[in-house]
């Protein structure tokens, strides 16, 4: 288990920290979330067309990011993508489509880039695997740089068992400093990097108490924002099974928000 990372000065605000990255999308995503206040992304983990569109919209003054898996849904078409990019420009949030690459880096470029989904086109971030290597994240940034897209580095998974370590943690953060005009951060449990412009996602946010979900460690909020010093919260069966998206959407939002500004206070 990595010991927390203890920043050694003062937590830098979010607009701040823009102007420190090289990459557009992470930019963005720091200007985006200062100006909604929101450090939500929403995980629309959800295989019907309408039932994504209509969440989205319903959903988008609260969320800085929209999280998919393009490949779940059941009847795909080039119009859902068409329509959430619009959706996204209206709606101020970023696209990310999590991916997960990780394979050569001659398969990879080509799932980013060709295929079905062509997800260049439109996702603003993907994620990929650091386990295969800098190849793959040298493949992707030939890709998507100059389209403006960011990369995040999955540095731990939430689930029991999984294999990360001091030692692929502190790789993983190597690779991203090498290609830190392409790669924005991480996706985990927890912050690995000191550097204020790389964007930690923290997976697996629960507003009630920590537990383990279906195989998956939850965090709270407070945890995930204040304790480990992430700077997203990544929420998914919190919001989408809940009676009242919309309102569960803001609590959300504003928990997360509320644990960003105390961080500021430390």
């Amino acid at each position: 288990m990595l010991t927390l990372t203890k920043p050694k000065t003062k937590e830098i605000p979010y607009i701040k920290r823009a102007m420190m990255s090289a990459n557009p999308s992470a930019r963005e995503l720091f200007l985006i979330m200062e100006e909604k206040k929101s450090n939500l992304a929403l995980a629309i983990d959800l295989q019907s067309k309408q039932d994504i569109l209509k969440t989205v919209k319903e959903l988008a003054p609260h969320i800085a990011v929209l999280k998919t898996h393009i490949d779940m849904v059941n009847d795909f078409d080039i119009h859902l993508l068409l329509e959430l990019q619009d959706m996204a420009k209206r709606g101020r949030f970023l696209i990310f489509e999590d991916r997960k690459f990780a394979d050569t880096g001659h398969i990879v470029a080509r799932q980013y880039e060709q295929g079905m989904y062509k997800i260049a086109n439109w996702a603003h971030l993907v994620s990929a695997h650091p386990i295969a290597g800098p190849g793959v994240v040298e493949k992707l940034r030939k890709a998507g740089l100059d389209l403006g897209r960011g990369l995040l580095l999955v540095s731990e998974m939430g689930t029991p068992g999984s294999l990360e370590d001091d030692l692929t943690m502190k790789k993983t953060v190597h690779i991203a400093k090498d290609y830190r005009d392409f790669v924005i951060g991480f996706i985990g449990k927890r912050r690995i990097s000191e550097e204020p412009a790389f964007i930690h996602f923290a997976a697996g946010v629960d507003i009630k108490e920590a537990h383990v979900h279906s195989g998956l460690r939850t965090l709270t909020p407070k945890q995930a924002i204040q304790d480990l010093q992430n700077d997203v919260i990544v929420v998914g069966r919190g919001i989408l099974e809940a009676q009242d998206r919309k309102k569960e959407a803001e609590l959300y939002r504003t928990a997360g928000w509320q644990a960003y500004e105390a961080r500021l206070k430390i």
